[in-house]
């Protein structure tokens, strides 16, 4: 279900100025894979600004040995990493190497929400992200792009779901097989417990439109936000 509220309105940009489309919502809710999606149909380029916090988390994790993440350490291991345009999409890269099987890895997973909690590795993240949409049309997703990356982005999305469906829907792409019932309970637990450590960061901007996805598809979620894009686009 859409909300009716609040009533979606253009905002007054300046000319030639990019056009930002803000995709938030709690881990699992399908933020990425439906802005790529929704990206490919309306020309913009996507960013998803938690591959970078995961960029970050992997060089500091190989420079720690096994140290505590300290906040320094990962600033300091995030200090060459970059975003590039790839396609349709803008990637983290180290020396203009793509990250990206490095950043999804199980440890990179563990201690990634950890890393995204640290405020100068947000301010790090945050600047990274507004460079790379200074002078294309983007769509962003992550944590709180609508209300601290892009408070006047042109449209605002807050996807939610069920944390029973979002676990499901994480364990059917990880696993690429139907998962027991046991499974998607433990990974629910995960999803609830990862939910309470990023609730700082997962508040929807006022003005968001906010998509229960839980009984939606993915191309009617993507519909739906295209058609927003469209009408304020427009």
């Amino acid at each position: 279900m859409t909300s009716p509220t609040p009533p979606f309105t253009k905002r007054v940009r300046a000319p030639g100025a990019p056009f930002v489309v803000a995709i938030d919502g709690p881990a699992a809710s399908g933020k990425s894979s439906t802005a790529q999606w929704v990206a490919d149909q309306t020309g913009c380029l996507h960013i998803d600004s938690g591959s970078l916090y995961r960029a970050a988390t992997a060089l500091a994790l190989d420079a720690a040995g096994g140290a505590p993440l300290a906040e320094a350490r990962v600033l300091e291991a995030a200090r060459g990493i970059t975003l590039e345009a790839a396609g349709r999409s803008f990637v983290p890269a180290l020396r203009g190497a793509a990250l990206e099987e490095a950043i999804r890895s199980p440890a990179v997973t563990q201690h990634v929400s950890e890393v995204a909690r640290m405020p100068g590795v947000r301010a790090w993240v945050n600047a990274r992200v507004r460079d790379a949409a200074a002078r294309r049309d983007v769509v962003v997703d992550g944590r709180d792009i609508g209300t601290a990356v892009f408070p006047d982005a042109d449209v605002k999305i807050y996807l939610v779901a069920d944390p029973w469906e979002r676990a499901r829907r994480r364990l059917m792409q990880r696993l690429g097989r139907a998962p027991a019932d046991a499974e998607i309970a433990e990974e629910t637990e995960r999803l609830v417990q990862r939910d309470a450590r990023d609730a700082a960061q997962s508040v929807p901007a006022k003005d968001a439109v906010l998509i229960d996805t839980t009984y939606l598809t993915q191309e009617e979620q993507v519909g739906r936000i295209v058609a927003l894009v469209r009408a304020v686009r427009s």
